[in-house]
């Protein structure tokens, strides 16, 4: 997935407010876990840093010395962004200033008190009242303190007689208010999925998502990735669609903690995103170009298809994430790509005119297909940002276009579902562009891909339908 970033929030160093995160995190054991999460939350509302950023930048709470504190923290981080819309609601019955009038500190520790209370049921509801009342007094004001403890008491007291609003009526209120989302993305779904597929959506999006890992292949075979695994984790499955895919729940150890981690056996990739690069069916001996590559989850996929045999060009703007992108292709084992910095917009494919077989683009979006995993973007996300992200796709898809031989393929891809970004985008390209056409009917798709591709060609995949993250592709084809 590739989020928009401004070039500021990109080269800016790490903040104030993630120092202290970091300092707190290398001496805080048990409930302090709570006080990390908080001081997270509200360094994320500064919108200076995404969710994925801020995780980084401590660490993930990698120094909490507890694996339980650990576990704690990311189930606050993660639950409160997921429930955040439902726990305001419920705070509101019992506060006299509304949620968006309390300062952030303040709410914070009230959606991590009530979060608790609702939702694990192994914390007393008196202890996670009693922690959020001393995370007041340590993080905010004596007052403050006062006012944390009248409302979470009455909260943790009565919050199961909570009303919410008659679906019949209001249907975009009732759904924000129980599901926990923004009404404005709300009523672009009721009017696309209508009632019941809203809601499914919504409870699907909700529910805590498996990792997702890909075999890399060039190295060992999903069955022997799956043995590997095996003993480390509660549930080790096979993806149903994409042919080198795992899915693992309850995972004993951190990531990089494992040997198949080490040796370089997998990727972390959602089964959606392992689709885009079957989509595009490189071949091993082609010149291959990965645009907006990012940290690399795409381009280590597109060389084990291409069986290591051939040139990848893998271009961002990001010389971090460029770095972070060989570092990956060196645990893989991958050989064939090439890490290079340019604009793709900016005129970075002229001077590469026509030189490759094929080209993905997975275009930096408003990633609104990924908030199972990504929740703090249902947050961040607004309709004013999509009509300005679309036309930056449509210049990228132009700028990627002018690297493509005769007769070569592009595909097309964004982690969103909206149409201003999917159908919109390659409408307008296509206007624009008519040396291409779309490939309706990709023959070369194994069988257990091509339900996911419409009458239009356009491969889409949605977390209610097919449990994986939403994702739009489209192939298409210089004539």
């Amino acid at each position: 997935m590739n989020r928009p970033t401004t070039a500021a929030a990109a080269a800016a160093p790490m903040t104030a407010s993630a120092h202290i995160i970091r300092k707190r995190a290398k001496r805080l054991t048990g409930a302090d876990a709570r006080s990390l999460a908080v001081s997270l939350l509200t360094e994320l509302e500064n919108g200076e840093r995404t969710l994925d950023a801020l995780l980084d930048e401590v660490g993930d709470a990698a120094e909490l010395p507890d694996r339980r504190d650990r576990d704690l923290f990311n189930a606050l981080v993660f639950g409160v962004l997921r429930w955040r819309g439902r726990l305001d609601y419920i705070l509101a019955r019992f506060s006299k200033l509304p949620p968006t009038k309390i300062e952030p500190a303040v709410i914070n520790i009230l959606r991590v008190g009530l979060f608790q209370v609702v939702h694990l049921t192994r914390v007393p509801p008196s202890a996670a009242v009693n922690t959020a009342v001393n995370l007041a007094k340590s993080l905010a004001t004596p007052r403050a303190a006062s006012f944390v403890n009248a409302v979470l008491r009455k909260a943790a007291a009565e919050h199961g007689r909570v009303i919410f609003p008659d679906f019949t009526r209001t249907p975009v209120k009732a759904l924000a208010a129980e599901t926990s989302f923004p009404e404005w993305l709300l009523e672009r779904w009721l009017n696309r999925y209508g009632p019941d597929g809203t809601r499914a959506l919504c409870e699907s999006i909700n529910a805590i998502p498996p990792l997702t890992l890909r075999a890399n292949t060039l190295k060992t075979s999903r069955a022997e990735l799956m043995a590997a695994l095996n003993g480390q984790a509660e549930a080790v499955e096979a993806t149903a669609r994409a042919a080198d895919g795992v899915r693992v729940r309850g995972l004993q150890k951190k990531l990089p903690e494992l040997a198949a981690f080490q040796d370089g056996w997998f990727q972390v990739q959602d089964e959606a995103a392992q689709l885009v690069s079957v989509l595009l069916d490189p071949q091993p001996g082609e010149h291959v170009l990965d645009a907006c590559a990012g940290r690399g989850g795409k381009t280590g996929h597109i060389a084990q298809l291409m069986r290591n045999r051939g040139t990848i060009m893998a271009v961002d703007t990001s010389a971090g994430r460029l770095t972070q992108l060989r570092e990956e292709m060196r645990r893989l084992g991958v050989t064939i790509a090439v890490a290079e910095e340019w604009d793709v917009a900016g005129g970075g494919a002229v001077r590469h005119a026509g030189r490759f077989d094929r080209v993905l683009l997975d275009a930096p979006c408003s990633g609104l297909g990924t908030l199972r995993r990504n929740p703090d973007i249902r947050w961040a996300s607004s309709p004013k940002q999509l009509r300005p992200l679309a036309g930056m796709q449509v210049r990228l898809l132009e700028g990627v276009a002018l690297a493509l031989k005769p007769h070569g393929v592009m595909v097309y891809a964004v982690c969103s579902p909206e149409p201003e970004e999917t159908e919109a985008v390659v409408k307008a390209f296509l206007e624009k562009n008519r040396g291409f056409r779309v490939d309706r009917q990709p023959r070369d798709l194994p069988e257990a891909v091509r339900p996911l591709v419409g009458p239009m060609g356009f491969l889409q995949t949605y977390p209610h339908l097919q449990y994986m993250d939403g994702f739009f592709a489209v192939r298409l084809k210089k004539l």
